[in-house]
């Protein structure tokens, strides 16, 4: 593909995209621009994203995704009530953001196969039973990434970012393939709030 045909399909994608992928578009990046600062609001503006994008991913034989998204709505509740806890006596947040130690990230990347393998498996029975369209590998790889950072974040681990950036780098060409293009251009912009998010948190951490 030359450059002048990818602008091409890029200005066609960003015509026929719709009113709901405009506003899950504009609250995901709102909502990673307030997890970047810390702000408890990355989960209420967090789930229109997530609801939204259940519907589209589901139409676009995401499937994998659509689980993500259906994983987003249940930890965005799990991490909003994780934020919102204080200290009867100082009135501050008792969760801090902090680094993970070796444990914690042979857990996270037990975490990270196990979710590989379960959609991986998963998605390739689907793609020979009823969903052709499926790429299971990219499809896990991009869910199980996010699986990893979602659950982190809502405990406010600086390596959520990390997997973050894995996911972002490999939703935008899964779904610019898929025909979301405006989507697509979504992922990028959240790779640079994820990569200035990992450099914030890490300013901001407490090792542990």
């Amino acid at each position: 593909m030359t450059i002048e045909q990818f602008f091409e399909q890029l200005i066609n994608g960003i015509k026929q995209t719709g009113f709901l992928e405009f506003i899950g578009v504009f609250a995901g990046i709102a909502s990673v621009w307030f997890s970047r600062k810390e702000n408890i609001l990355v989960y209420p503006v967090g789930l229109v994203n997530t609801i939204i994008y259940i519907y589209i991913s589901v139409k676009g034989h995401l499937l994998g995704e659509a689980s993500v998204n259906l994983y987003y709505t249940v930890m965005s509740i799990y991490g909003w009530i994780l934020w919102s806890r204080k200290d009867q006596v100082k009135h501050e947040a008792i969760l801090h953001i902090s680094t993970s130690n070796a444990k914690e990230w042979m857990i996270q990347l037990l975490f990270f196969a196990a979710f590989y393998f379960a959609i991986f498996f998963s998605l390739t029975w689907a793609k020979q039973a009823f969903a052709p369209e499926a790429i299971p590998w990219a499809d896990a790889f991009a869910s199980a990434t996010a699986y990893t950072g979602m659950w982190l974040m809502a405990r406010k681990k600086v390596e959520s970012w990390i997997w973050w950036i894995a996911t972002n780098m490999a939703s935008i060409p899964l779904y610019f393939i898929k025909g979301y293009v405006f989507t697509s251009v979504q992922f990028i912009v959240l790779l640079i709030l994820a990569v200035m998010g990992l450099i914030s948190w890490q300013k901001k951490a407490v090792k542990v």
